[in-house]
């Protein structure tokens, strides 16, 4: 599912509500289903929060995007009502207007998000070009790097799965994060050079990785490569260090509990 999927699916759910008709409150709006949708886009953990997921979908809250089509139907409505047609260039520049309005009113929302700080401070500069590209998807390893929801010890430690947040990677056992990942840990170096001259040489902090990816294909192509390269590595030696490790939470368990206990989006 891509984002114009994740917008088309969004509408008919709102719709559905015929919030015009019914009054249905549009706080209301916000349930699970709308929670969900952006994670599985994004093909992130649930854990994600989401400010974040819904960001990185370019999935905006729902009840914005029922004050746009109710604004859009009123105003079919009304040429209707005058015996006329709704005219084709009329349509799309109110629409692309009350998209304007949308992304302002988004936009503020971001600027105090309960969590995913990182994740929306690096994406809200760009957020224009971010929602409008025409190329690059999130994969579920390129997501992990962008929202620290991975395979990583700070993140492994928190929904205990790790007895400590150090890297397993590097002689130093600073605390495994994705920034330490994209930046600091010296088991990448070989893969960080290769990302750093694709993104233009600026720095691997996470919001010169996200310009770079949106302003460049071939930015956003290095970027996953990283991303599944190290990744895959890293979940590698989780793995291992899973069905060897003594610590009872990290055993592998199978069946329901199992099952319960994967944050991934189903």
């Amino acid at each position: 599912m891509d984002e114009k999927d994740t917008h088309r699916k969004a509408k008919h759910c709102i719709l559905g509500l015929d919030l015009t008709r019914n009054k249905v409150p549009l706080t209301d709006v916000k349930g699970r289903p709308q929670r969900l949708l952006p994670v599985w886009v994004i093909r992130g953990y649930r854990t994600i929060s989401f400010e974040a997921a819904s960001l990185l979908a370019g999935c905006p809250p729902w009840d914005l995007e029922a004050k746009t089509l109710a604004s859009l139907y009123q105003c079919n409505k009304e040429v209707r009502g005058r015996g006329e047609l709704p005219m084709p260039q009329e349509y799309a520049r109110h629409r692309s207007q009350l998209r304007g309005v949308l992304l302002v009113e988004w936009r503020e929302r971001l600027d105090n998000p309960s969590a995913g700080h990182a994740t929306i401070a690096a994406v809200r500069p760009v957020m224009e070009d971010w929602l409008g590209r025409q190329h690059g998807v999130l994969t579920f390893r390129l997501t992990q790097i962008l929202t620290g929801h991975g395979c990583f010890g700070r993140y492994l430690h928190r929904i205990g799965r790790e007895q400590s947040p150090d890297c397993h990677h590097c002689e130093d056992r600073l605390e495994d994060t994705a920034q330490h990942t994209l930046e600091e840990c010296q088991a990448w170096a070989e893969q960080r050079r290769t990302l750093d001259a694709a993104v233009g040489g600026g720095g691997l902090s996470l919001p010169n990785i996200v310009q770079a990816m949106v302003g460049s294909e071939t930015a956003w192509s290095a970027a996953a490569s990283f991303c599944e390269e190290v990744m895959s590595a890293k979940e590698a030696a989780e793995r291992v260090r899973e069905i060897s490790m003594v610590y009872p939470s990290r055993r592998r368990r199978s069946g329901r509990r199992r099952a319960n206990d994967d944050l991934r989006p189903p």
